[in-house]
């Protein structure tokens, strides 16, 4: 793997540079794994990426493998817990939006059959292939990312401004940020 040129961003980290050629920009249509990436973007708002990654384990033995379900009924017995969890960002206010995104993802569910449904319809199903140089080029938001940040904070979402959109959009496949001469670029 060396010798295989990657996205900046995460040269030099080997739980980045798998994060990266695994998952990063791989589309994804399976609701579970949309919610665990929402929620992961909640918590990863004001820090790296890689804190939360490093992380990752913990959050998903603390939030039941991500599972909306469990979480949308959550007591505060255990939002208390969590915020006792050293393993996890404790940020209060994420915590509690974490129980909030979780009914507001399973409301969207019952509107569009599933979130995938709702979160692809922004793009005709279809992953936005940018076709960027460099990383300088990449953007923090885009239109599209302000018109899901907006219509998901209509929704009743929290912690979904624009940026962590974008970020979601990314991680999730529906842009292709790899830039151009990336060896991933177009393994998906």
């Amino acid at each position: 793997m060396e010798d295989k040129k990657r996205c900046s961003w995460c040269k030099g980290d080997a739980l980045y540079e798998a994060y990266h050629d695994n998952e990063w920009g791989k589309p994804v249509y399976d609701d579970a794994t949309l919610f665990e990436f929402l929620l992961l973007e909640g918590f990863q708002a004001g820090l790296s990426w890689i804190t939360i990654l490093r992380r990752r384990e913990s959050f998903r033995r603390a939030f039941d493998n991500f599972d909306y379900k469990k979480i949308a009924q959550y007591t505060q017995d255990k939002l208390d817990a969590l915020l006792q969890d050293p393993g996890i960002i404790r940020n209060k206010l994420k915590v509690n939006a974490a129980v909030t995104n979780a009914k507001a993802f399973m409301k969207v569910q019952e509107e569009f059959g599933s979130f995938s449904n709702y979160f692809w319809n922004f793009t005709d199903g279809k992953p936005i292939d940018n076709k960027f140089k460099s990383m300088s080029e990449i953007p923090a938001t885009t239109p599209l990312s302000d018109k899901i940040s907006k219509d998901l904070k209509k929704r009743g979402f929290k912690f979904v401004g624009s940026t962590i959109i974008y970020a979601h959009m990314q991680a999730t496949g529906m842009v292709n940020d790899h830039i151009m001469d990336c060896w991933t670029r177009n393994q998906y």
